[in-house]
């Protein structure tokens, strides 16, 4: 039987070597972010974490899935995919790298609407694989000390730290949820996740106006540092 490492490129098979077997999937989305961030603000965000998770960490790190559920913002831009188009491509990579002897992986979300396809895809595939394959799905935004917005202060100065298609002089400020209790917050949150337009008026749910790079790089540090060691505890079993 020919061995499947002798078939792949030579820095491949070195990398898969080195990598103590874990590989890295970004999920982004594609929707409409205010006026002043491109409709790739997810996806760019995203996928700059996870290369440099994978940097930090040495894992293989695999291609952005650019597309991502974002129906909540119509009729506002968005091109989504259906949770179950999303939930079984997630899974058929998943099982291809098992094939191709890479026996953890990790899905790095970087938008909401994907939640909810993502949930237990670590069980389906830990039956799928013959319990063969770990999965871990983290959502970046969750390691990070502050409360995160969708194309606010938080998104914006992530964007102005990795990319030079930010627009400030468009910024407008949006929905903000200083002034209101946790279950108004929490009612226009549900009515986000079904329309967001509704919920927010004009697309975006907190200030982008006082953003800067500087606080994107600080912020962007701490989700590097935390989601590392998140990675780490995984890797070891240890609970955090």
């Amino acid at each position: 039987m020919t061995d499947i490492k002798s078939q792949l490129d030579p820095d491949l098979r070195k990398l898969i070597s080195k990598n103590k077997q874990v590989a890295i999937i970004p999920v982004g989305s594609i929707e409409q972010h205010g006026p002043h961030l491109p409709i790739s603000t997810d996806t760019d965000i995203v996928t700059e974490v996870a290369k440099r998770i994978s940097e930090k960490n040495r894992y293989l790190l695999l291609p952005t899935i650019t597309f991502g559920v974002s129906f909540e913002h119509a009729p506002f831009f968005n091109l989504s995919i259906r949770e179950s188009t999303l939930r079984t491509v997630l899974s058929d990579l998943c099982i291809s790298l098992l094939s191709n002897r890479i026996k953890t992986v990790f899905i790095i979300n970087g938008h909401h609407g994907n939640l909810k396809p993502i949930k237990n895809i670590d069980i389906r595939l830990k039956k799928l694989s013959k319990n063969k394959l770990k999965v871990f799905s983290l959502s970046y935004w969750h390691f990070m000390n502050r409360e995160f917005d969708h194309a606010g202060f938080v998104e914006t100065s992530l964007m102005l730290a990795i990319s030079k298609n930010v627009k400030m002089k468009l910024a407008k400020k949006g929905l903000t949820t200083d002034k209101m209790t946790k279950q108004q917050i929490q009612k226009l949150g549900k009515l986000a996740n079904k329309s967001f337009p509704k919920a927010t008026k004009n697309g975006i749910w907190g200030d982008p106006t006082k953003a800067t790079k500087k606080d994107g790089q600080k912020i962007l540090d701490e989700i590097i540092n935390n989601l590392s060691k998140r990675c780490q505890t995984c890797l070891t079993g240890h609970s955090s």
